[in-house]
């Protein structure tokens, strides 16, 4: 919000407070101030001269030496400039004078002649030409206007003038007006807020013989007034007012445009006007947009509307959309002779969602949005008319049309000093609070209680906790010493999930691999990179309505394809060693279109590549996994197949015998696909499944009191046989007394018969209550040996 201190000092006093002063403290009453901006500064020593005659340049064609009378002084400056004439007055740059862009003005000579200054256009004073019509567009600027010579130019073009620029929040509309500032200026500064007098000359006729206003809905539009003014006189608008809407960043047009412009500056409620005599019916209708309804805007181009979008129409025909923008076919031209002047409220939400819809963000919609007071409509309305009849731009016609068929009530607060003070940790006296209500604009209510009416256009007060903010800001937050707070102690922890997150991470992390975190959607061509079948669930993924390209239209389903992109650019980057995990959602629809919120399984997705990484790395890590979340004795690790994984190099994870999960090397195919020719390696595992089986309780054993017994084992097996599954007989037959096993060779080669493998394991043989003799070592050892011959045919090496 842009605040011209000039137009400010029109509401409130403020004569004697600087700029500075005044954004920081209207800062700490909570209107933040971005910035204090000096119109015209970077121009200095440029003042109005008359020019008293002009002769050729003895040495140049092109150029006219002139003398310009500055005041105090009579100066040669020499022009190539030709449209000035004598008596003309115009800006003259002084020696040693600065405009925008750091251009500097000298004095000096131009073809043998002294020149002491410099003639400025429009251009080179930094003003656009647009907002400045009477201006010469191409040649030195005449001023019009009677002025003293020698006068500084920045005060005959109205760029003396101090911008604060306002960030204001969400919660408070009533500030996106210079009333609703100055409103905050005079709490802040404890002075008088001074309201413009409304006195309107009408005309004998009245609104009512000329239109018909209807409000179909009025939770949607709680209040609709308009008013008539007809003999309309179109035409540039003062200078003052021109001015203003400068300063306040908006580019004049005409006078009535301006007027509507400058109320909704000045009151914060938006206006607009209708041609009048464009309204076919002579009828009002504010209702809902028909499905797929045609509209064209003022900015010139055609609208599809829906139902969740208000319109005013003519009958059946829309004439512009509601708080947003007015339509082409009934606008203000300059041959418009009687306008119908709109001042309205409408539902914040209905605003917001036609807006975001049709990508049309206005001043007004930005206002409406926002939620504005009802009340405000009326003095808009009636400050508008007043213009216009002021300026001799029209005449008012009586009356006023006023829709309003639930007022808005008057909202009222008891006054709880204690818990205020409570709130803040002051002690602040109950007359210090009344004083600083008053200052904002409450009204005090004195009965049993003293109660706070709250103004309508406060609609963010709504409990002590808003009373208690209103009262710190103006009290001022820097005297607010600090101090405890005053609560009971609480124990904090994490729960059991929060904890198996941890755990996992951490033992991640310390395993060497680094997490990373990805968007939750992709294209639905990855599907195709990681060679998933039509016929696959999971290309059943949800789409997105309003998605940022194609390549993040759906919602992911599986991890593999955001792990292979984070690998892929890795690799890319000439990273030769990557190791990476993401633990995050995937989302899986029962059906599509869907009827329900898909699934959201949160996923852990383990990848790596490099030299010295293979499938046992992985798996090892899987392992290390289920160790952690002590999940041994329901995690099988088994055989699988999976279209993204290499035929023979793919093994399912299942917890209670359930698939949850796959582990393996990628497809050659899929690798390439994503510009990788190293091999690769993916887990995918439902941590769901992990985090509901999880056992995080540890338990501990002493150290052995007797001492253990070591022997080795080599059996050749068909190459097909899994080491897990010969791991598996040795401790299922060792009679309880196996205390580790590991194995430590698995050849391949010249002594082995072809299609066959030698595996080797170490077993440590224990018994927790006495010391194992070698005969019933060798006991327990023949028969593992004979069980492996007899279950899956090994021999021994």
């Amino acid at each position: 919000m842009l605040v011209p201190i000039s137009w400010l000092k029109e509401y409130v006093d403020i004569d004697g407070i600087s700029p500075d002063v005044l954004a920081e403290k209207l800062t700490m009453t909570g209107s933040n101030v971005e910035s204090v901006d000096e119109m015209g500064a970077e121009i200095s020593n440029v003042v109005t001269g008359k020019i008293l005659s002009i002769e050729k340049h003895p040495n140049a064609d092109k150029l006219v030496v002139t003398k310009v009378d500055v005041g105090n002084n009579v100066l040669q400056i020499v022009t190539g400039a030709d449209n000035i004439r004598q008596g003309d007055i115009v800006p003259i740059a002084l020696h040693g004078s600065t405009l925008p862009g750091g251009v500097k003005i000298k004095k000096g000579k131009l073809r043998g002649e002294q020149s002491e200054g410099m003639m400025c256009s429009i251009q080179e004073l930094g003003l656009d030409p647009e907002d400045y019509p009477e201006a010469v567009q191409h040649g030195i600027m005449i001023i019009e206007d009677k002025c003293d010579l020698g006068m500084d130019i920045r005060e005959i073009l109205g760029l003396n003038e101090t911008i604060i620029d306002f960030e204001i929040t969400s919660n408070r509309p009533d500030c996106l007006s210079m009333i609703g500032m100055a409103r905050e200026v005079a709490a802040t500064f404890d002075r008088s807020l001074k309201l413009p007098e409304i006195n309107i000359n009408e005309t004998q006729d009245n609104i009512q013989n000329y239109i018909e206003i209807t409000v179909e809905d009025g939770e949607l539009c709680p209040r609709y007034a308009a008013r008539l003014i007809k003999n309309i006189n179109i035409a540039p608008s003062p200078k003052w007012l021109k001015r203003r809407l400068l300063a306040a960043g908006v580019r004049p047009i005409n006078n009535i445009v301006d007027i509507t412009n400058y109320v909704m500056l000045e009151y914060g409620q938006p206006l607009h006007a209708f041609d009048f005599e464009k309204l076919s019916q002579r009828q009002i209708i504010v209702r809902r947009a028909k499905e797929g309804e045609r509209f064209k805007t003022l900015d010139d181009k055609m609208r599809t509307l829906n139902s969740d979008m208000l319109v005013i129409a003519d009958g059946e025909t829309p004439l512009a959309l509601a708080g947003i923008m007015g339509g082409e076919d009934s606008q203000v031209t300059d041959d418009t002779k009687v306008i119908l002047l709109e001042s309205a409220n409408f539902a914040g939400p209905i605003i917001r969602r036609a807006s975001k819809k049709l990508g049309l963000r206005t001043e007004a919609s930005a206002r409406f949005e926002k939620g504005l007071d009802e009340e405000n409509v009326i003095n808009a309305l009636n400050r508008a008319a007043q213009l216009i009849d002021e300026m001799g731009a029209g005449e008012v016609v009586s009356g006023i049309i006023d829709c309003y068929k639930k007022p808005a009530i008057d909202r009222e607060l008891k006054l709880n000093t204690s818990k205020i003070n409570r709130l803040l940790g002051t002690d602040i006296g109950q007359k210090e609070m009344i004083d600083i209500f008053r200052r904002i604009g409450f009204e005090i209510v004195l009965s049993e209680d003293i109660k706070i009416k709250i103004p309508s256009y406060r609609k963010d007060i709504k409990n002590d906790a808003d009373l208690a903010e209103e009262v710190a800001r103006i009290y001022g937050y820097d005297k607010i010493k600090p101090t405890m707070l005053r609560s009971e102690t609480t124990l904090g922890g994490k729960n059991m999930f929060q904890r198996i997150i941890d755990a996992v991470k951490g033992m991640m992390v310390n395993q060497g691999f680094y997490e990373t975190a990805t968007f939750s959607f992709y294209g639905p061509n990855v599907f195709d990179k990681i060679m998933l079948p039509d016929d696959s669930k999971l290309r059943k993924a949800v789409r997105i309505k309003n998605p940022m390209g194609e390549d993040q239209s759906i919602m992911r389903t599986t991890l593999i394809p955001s792990m292979m992109n984070v690998l892929s650019l890795n690799y890319s980057r000439r990273v030769e060693r990557a190791c990476l995990f993401e633990l995050n959602s995937v989302y899986i629809a029962e059906q599509l279109p869907i009827s329900e919120l898909p699934d959201e399984k949160k996923m852990l997705c383990i990848g790596a590549y490099g030299e010295d990484i293979d499938f046992f790395n992985i798996k090892g890590i899987c392992e290390l996994l289920v160790d952690e979340l002590g999940l041994k004795k329901i995690v099988k690790i088994d055989r699988g197949h999976h279209p993204s994984f290499h035929p023979g190099r793919c093994a399912n994870i299942l917890i209670k015998d359930e698939i949850a999960g796959v582990i393996g090397e990628v497809h050659p195919e899929v690798a390439d696909n994503y510009e990788i020719d190293k091999r690769v390696y993916i887990a995918e595992i439902d941590f769901r499944l992990m985090q509901e089986n999880a056992d995080l309780n540890k338990k501990y054993k002493p150290l052995p009191k007797y001492p253990s017994v070591d022997r080795d084992i080599a059996v050749i097996v068909q190459e097909d046989v899994p080491v897990k599954q010969i791991q598996d007989i040795i401790l299922k037959y060792g009679g309880g007394k196996i205390d580790q096993i590991d194995l430590f060779d698995v050849y391949k080669g010249k002594q082995i018969e072809e299609n066959n493998k030698s595996v080797a394991f170490s077993i440590k043989y224990r018994d927790e209550n006495k010391t194992l003799t070698d005969d019933e070592v060798s006991g327990i050892h023949n028969k593992i040996i004979e069980r492996l011959k007899q279950e899956i045919n090994a021999r021994l090496r």
